[in-house]
């Protein structure tokens, strides 16, 4: 059985790491903002209902990797330099698979809105 007093303590303590990435990351607010006006193009430009789920799933997998990010780096942070070398190589690859990801997500865009804007 569900317990609603669990449930609800899961969902607050979830809404504040969203709260705690939002108030500390300048690259989540930056992509928040980037996806609310993809989505506005998108209502703008009528996208069809497969360009929507692309959409909806790129500026999801982008904000939940920066948000992944965030922990890895906090873990390192906690770590370094004292416990391995590379605490910082960590720290990079977390940043460069955000920023690959965020390619990705322009270059799709890119392809699904770039006839509409051309």
């Amino acid at each position: 059985m569900v317990k609603l007093k669990r449930l609800q303590r899961s969902f607050r303590f979830a809404l504040k790491g969203i709260k705690t990435v939002f108030k500390t990351e300048q690259n989540f607010r930056l992509q928040l903002l980037v996806a609310l006006i993809v989505v506005v193009f998108g209502i703008y430009f009528q996208l069809k209902p497969w360009e929507w789920v692309v959409i909806i799933l790129l500026i999801l997998f982008v904000l939940v990797l920066e948000m992944l990010n965030t922990a890895f780096e906090r873990l390192v942070d906690m770590l370094q330099p004292r416990v391995h070398v590379f605490a910082h190589d960590i720290k990079n690859i977390m940043s460069s698979v955000v920023l690959i990801t965020v390619i990705s997500a322009v270059i799709i865009g890119l392809f699904i809105f770039g006839s509409r804007f051309f």
